[in-house]
């Protein structure tokens, strides 16, 4: 793989970056407008929580919003095949300690889903998957100790 020079994404991650990008660039900045209007409508700013409260939330939208550009003007989609081997955009199954199976998606944050848990290349965990086969044992360090996972399998992940 070359050198990635932005966020690694899945098509279904970027769509949905694209969406709340859109969300908070329309509606999100129309109410937050007419949230300061209201607050302002209640006389003097200087101890008017409801007007700092929402001037707070504006920020904090804006500072998403730079944030959301930067991640999809910088984005690299990544569309992952068949492998033998983990690597990113990779679903590894794998079997802990305690016998209990778990699916791991092997992506950046931003490719969160809700039925996969998300071990990013960044973290212990991820780091010691990249690369791994099934069938093999993979130790990693983390706070609680040193852990090992067995791999079980490896599949694309398909949203």
């Amino acid at each position: 793989m070359s050198e990635v020079k932005g966020t690694l994404l899945t098509p279904a991650a970027l769509v949905k970056l694209q969406d709340e990008l859109e969300l908070l660039t329309t509606t999100g900045r129309d109410e937050v407008v007419a949230r300061i209007a209201e607050a302002r409508s209640h006389g003097d700013l200087k101890e008017n929580s409801e007007y700092d409260t929402a001037k707070n939330d504006q920020g904090l939208m804006e500072a998403r919003i730079r944030q959301l550009k930067h991640i999809i003007d910088h984005a690299e989609v990544l569309e992952v095949g068949e492998s033998d081997v983990v690597m990113i955009g990779s679903v590894a199954t794998v079997i802990d300690d305690d016998g209990d199976e778990l699916d791991f998606f092997i992506a950046a944050s931003e490719n969160k889903v809700a039925d996969l848990l998300l071990a990013s290349p960044d973290s212990p965990l991820g780091a010691a998957l990249l690369g791994a086969r099934p069938g093999d044992d993979v130790d990693y360090e983390a706070p609680g100790g040193t852990f090992t996972y067995h791999v079980k399998a490896i599949r694309p992940y398909e949203a």
